[in-house]
């Protein structure tokens, strides 16, 4: 039904409403968190490989489907005929899409008992992820990254942007500084099944710049903490401020917006906690969750009509995306 006179930014708003109706990461009770359907997309490559244990593990834990998606796009198959010959495109495309399928397919085998969907497109990244998630009802979106601030073949440039833009549910990205007790191991192809993992969180940062659009991504992480008793630290990072001894109301309120932002009615089992820091964004946000040996790091991310007040700036996401040594989970605010 058409509404007429409605703006798109009233649209907008309408379809992230309708949204977060269905989303389990935002709902206004704190009594449970619901993750139904996971989307894992995959390139195939070792980066891509690397965030399917992550995938695997969250819907071990909380009962859910996973969906595998890999997206044929003409740029790759213009690669594989050389660039040239556009008449052999349809039969490289049929190949390609029965060869991905395959690789899905035996993914799928792996996965004992687990619900799993399989999904193969061919045209651009981000309109076939984004009719994925609309149709299946997608809680979580699992990627992996490289280390140039950005993200692998399946994820360059522009189409990340977009994912992290318009992804109504949140977007769990792995990338290769993941270390320690949280980098989950890799796939054993020799083995048929895939060994259970356990998912741990025991520290979970949320970084935010107190922006009034910062709710959605606090309650994710608060919601998560609750979930699995962990310990929450809240971050707040100033960066013009030469001299914060002279001046502390600055201090004070991002201390105020920070507490602001946890429920009253959060059950959780540790008091989080409140820090402030001065300087860059990006290496704060990164030497704070490894003082604190995160096991991840929430962030919000800018939503399409955020154009001019952002959570944090592109930039400082997609550092902490490439360089993180824990898991990031971005949720668009």
């Amino acid at each position: 039904m058409a509404l007429t006179g409605t703006t798109p930014e009233v649209l907008e708003g309408q379809k992230i409403a309708e949204r977060d109706e269905i989303c389990g990461t935002v709902t206004s009770s704190f009594s449970g968190l619901a993750v139904r359907n996971v989307l894992f997309a995959t390139d195939f490559s070792p980066i891509s490989e690397a965030a399917l244990p992550y995938a695997v593990s969250v819907c071990r834990h909380f009962g859910s489907t996973l969906h595998m998606a890999h997206i044929l796009t003409d740029a790759g198959l213009l690669m594989m005929s050389g660039g040239i010959d556009y008449v052999s495109l349809g039969t490289i495309y049929e190949d390609a899409h029965t060869e991905a399928k395959q690789k899905l397919e035996r993914i799928a085998l792996r996965l004992g008992q687990m619900p799993r969907r399989c999904h193969v497109r061919h045209g651009k990244v981000w309109k076939n992820l984004a009719e994925i998630v609309e149709t299946n009802r997608i809680d979580l979106l699992v990627v992996g990254t490289h280390g140039r601030g950005g993200f692998g073949k399946l994820l360059l440039g522009s189409v990340a942007e977009d994912i992290l833009r318009h992804a109504f549910c949140p977007v769990l990205t792995v990338g290769p500084q993941v270390s320690g007790r949280v980098k989950l191991p890799s796939l054993d192809r020799r083995h048929s099944d895939l060994a259970p993992v356990d998912l741990e969180l025991r520290e979970i940062l949320y970084a935010t710049n107190s922006s009034p659009s910062a709710t959605r991504s606090a309650r994710a992480a608060v919601r998560l903490a609750q979930e699995f008793h962990a310990h929450l630290t809240l971050l707040h990072v100033i960066e013009n401020y030469s001299d914060p001894g002279s001046r502390p109301g600055p201090i004070e309120d991002g201390l105020r917006r920070l507490q602001e932002l946890i429920p009253e009615n959060a059950e959780l089992q540790y008091a989080p906690e409140r820090e402030l820091e001065f300087g860059s964004a990006s290496e704060n946000i990164l030497r704070v969750a490894s003082d604190r040996e995160a096991d991840l790091i929430v962030l919000g991310a800018r939503t399409a009509l955020e154009v001019g007040t952002t959570h944090l700036p592109w930039s400082t996401i997609h550092h902490v995306l490439a360089h993180a040594h824990c898991p990031v989970l971005t949720v668009r605010g």
